[in-house]
This record gives structure tokens, sequence and C-alpha cells, in this order.
């Protein structure tokens, strides 16, 4: 055996998955030799694949570098060593060399057995406390705790390919695009939201202004109100936009039935900031019978929870919105536990705020007219997003249509 070189193994559906395929390019992208050592091919649709090689590198270094992306693709060493733990130093500082997560399913390879690591999220550390494993933002770590350091003993899950039959995300292929047949794909979109539901899975929707603006918001609201939403996550803008909309009629001053600019429309959007904090909360002015329609009012009626998020460029901002980044992205997170499907429609940035704070495994919707964004959310490594490019504001209500038809 080269002087160079480790023995590594790996298991899960490895070919329809594009496992193997990955680690091969990626060893030969580093200039790196593999051997096949040992290959069975599962034999039915769901049955697993495993595969035993040896990676050569042309030094340590070198070789370290390879079993870097190797471990990232899901294979571990054949001879498993224990997960390297090093202490913080002190508060909100951790090791040089620490692990920093993805948002795959992972594993820490702890006192002889294999430790799930619980809340994952990308691009954070893992705490060990208690023989427990958790993934942790920085300003989380407190002087003391223990941090995983490097890439031994660390395993990650990579996400399957959907296997249940043709939806959304095996129609698209996880691509996104501006050509395909616009109202199957709404159709294909509606099934998977129906049988989500129909499951138990809880469904988010992230959503800008951009949904009053274009005349969804009227859609959005019926799908809460049959129950297709279950939180909403968004900032100042849509909920103004909507309240707006709601009471006056108006979007950004804008009348959104035909089109044409309301006389002084431009002070709109500030009434309608006024009137929720003459109220004194959206609650209260849904509970007041002064906002009688709209997304919030269903939010409220249906007791929904939803998170508005501040942001440097807001009016008012509403007395519902919360101004502290820090207080408001734990409540994100708060809302997107446990979410099997999150909508993300045209807000660039509280949706890649969220997908940053999402499993591999959660299915993810991006509905945005701009290509690159749609291509920007779903460059995260998974089989479970879809993107179309379309206007929100001829999408959603081709999908709440046919969700109608299917919940007769």
């Amino acid at each position: 055996m080269a002087k160079f070189s480790r023995e590594i193994e790996v298991r899960g559906h490895l070919i329809d998955s594009l496992i193997l395929t990955k680690i091969f390019d990626g060893v030969m992208d580093l200039g790196g030799e593999f051997e096949v050592l040992k290959i069975q091919i599962g034999k039915k649709k769901k049955d697993e694949s495993y595969a035993e090689l040896r990676i050569q590198g042309k030094n340590q270094n070198h070789l370290e570098r390879i079993l870097e992306l190797v471990y990232r693709e899901g294979a571990t060493a054949k001879i498993q060593k224990e997960v390297n733990l090093k202490p913080a130093s002190k508060n909100n500082v951790i090791p040089d060399n620490f692990y920093s997560t993805t948002n795959n399913h992972t594993l820490i390879f702890l006192k002889g057995n294999w430790v799930n690591v619980d809340d994952m999220m990308m691009d954070k550390c893992i705490v060990v406390k208690s023989n427990k494993a958790k993934c942790t933002p920085i300003r989380d770590v407190k002087k003391g705790d223990k941090i995983v350091v490097g890439e031994e003993g660390v395993r990650i899950i990579p996400p399957k390919r959907p296997r249940e039959g043709m939806n959304v995300f095996q129609f698209m292929g996880g691509s996104s695009s501006s050509e395909r047949p616009t109202q199957h794909i709404a159709k294909k979109v509606a099934e998977d939201i129906y049988k989500t539901r129909k499951l138990g899975g809880k469904i988010v929707l992230v959503g800008g202004p951009a949904i009053v603006h274009t005349g969804a918001a009227d859609s959005v609201a019926t799908l809460i109100r049959l129950g297709f939403i279950n939180a909403l996550l968004a900032g100042n803008a849509l909920a103004v936009h909507d309240i707006e909309y709601s009471t006056l009629g108006t979007s950004l001053g804008m009348n959104i039935n035909d089109g044409t600019l309301a006389v002084r429309g431009y002070r709109n959007h500030m009434q309608a900031i006024n009137s929720v904090f003459k109220a004194g909360s959206i609650v209260k002015m849904v509970k007041s019978k002064q906002l009688s329609k709209g997304i919030m009012y269903e939010c409220v009626r249906k007791n929904i929870p939803y998170v508005l998020a501040g942001s440097i460029r807001d009016d008012g901002p509403l007395p519902d919105v919360i101004t502290d980044v820090v207080v408001a992205q734990q409540k994100y997170k708060e809302v997107l536990k446990n979410a099997k499907m999150v909508i993300m429609a045209s807000t660039m940035l509280h949706s890649i705020a969220t997908g940053n704070m999402l499993p591999a495994d959660v299915k993810i919707i991006i509905i945005d007219i701009n290509q690159p964004t749609v291509t920007k959310l779903m460059d995260r490594g998974t089989w479970q997003a879809v993107g179309v490019v379309s206007d929100v504001g001829a999408f959603i209500p081709m999908v709440t249509q046919e969700l109608k038809k299917l919940n007769k």
C-alpha cells in the first residue's frame, strides 16, 4: 500500500444520487488517485449500495486535502477514529481548526458510537456536551465548550434523491428554468404541497412584498385560510403592503386591480403603518376589525406563527417587526423547526437567511422572476430544491387554483 494513502468506505444511494461520481471527480480534480477495492450495488430501488476505496495523495498534506473533500461527500475512514475535540478559549471564540458544518445530516464518532448532531445548519460549529452534539452558532459558544475540530470522526449523510415517484422535484430534476411549461409546473407544485399537508408536514412560506405588488396576495391569503401554509417568514415590507392593499386597495400607491396610481397614493404605505401603530399591533388591528382580510389577517385568524425581520431600509417599521437581527434570526430558526417544505417567493435576502438554517432534507420551492436569484438560492447541494423562474403574481394563483381542485 502506498505511503500516503487511506482506505475509506461509503454507503447509500451511490449511483443515482451521484455520490460516487462526486468522489471520483473530486479526487481527480485535486490530482489524487483512487482504487475501488470493493463495491456492492443495491439491486432494488430502495436498496443502498456500498463501496470501499483506497485514496492516494502525493504527500500527507495532499492526502488530507483530498480526504476532507471525500468526507464531505459522505465517505468515512474504514478504520474509524474518535472525533477530535478542543475547548473554546473564551466566549464566542472557537479553535482555529474547527469543523465547519454543512446542511447535511451529520454524525460524530464519540466514545465508540456514532452520535447524531442536532439542529443541523450550514456554516456553524459542533459543540459536544454530555455525549450529545449540537450545531451551534459562534455567538452561542461559551468558554470551555468542547468543539469538534478537523474532519476525523465526522460522517455526513448526503441527501437522497426523491424516491416516492414522479413529483415536482424529480420532474424539475433539481434545475431552474424559464422555458418549462408553467401551468404543468404549477400543477406539480400543487400536488406536492397537497401531499406534504396530507402527511402532516409543516409548510413555511418565506415571502417578499412582490407577492402584493404583482397581485398574488389574495391567493396567498387563500392558501393560509385553507391550511396549506403553516407559518410565514418575511420582512416589514410584505406586512406593510399587504395591510395597505387590504385597507386601501393599493400597494406602494398603485391600485392593484387596474395598475393606475391612486390620488395621493405615495402616502398610502405610511398611512398603513400609522393605522397599525394606532391599533397597537397587527393582532389588535384584526381584533378591532380594522383589518378584515389579507395575508396578515389570515395569519392572525388561523393563529399561524409569523416572524417579521427588520432591515435598515424599513419605513416605520411596524410595531410587530423585530429590529434586533440576532433575535429575528433566532425566531426564524424556531419557526423553521420540523418544517418539511419551505416555499420561497420573491425575497432573495430572507430566503438566503432561511436556507442557511435548513437541513438538506427539507424540500424547497423557489419562485422568482430573476433567474440569477433562483440559481443562487438553489445552489445548496440538495436534490430537494427546485426553482421556478416566473412572476409570482401569475404562478402562485395557478398553484392556488390547482390546490382548490385537489382540496374538493
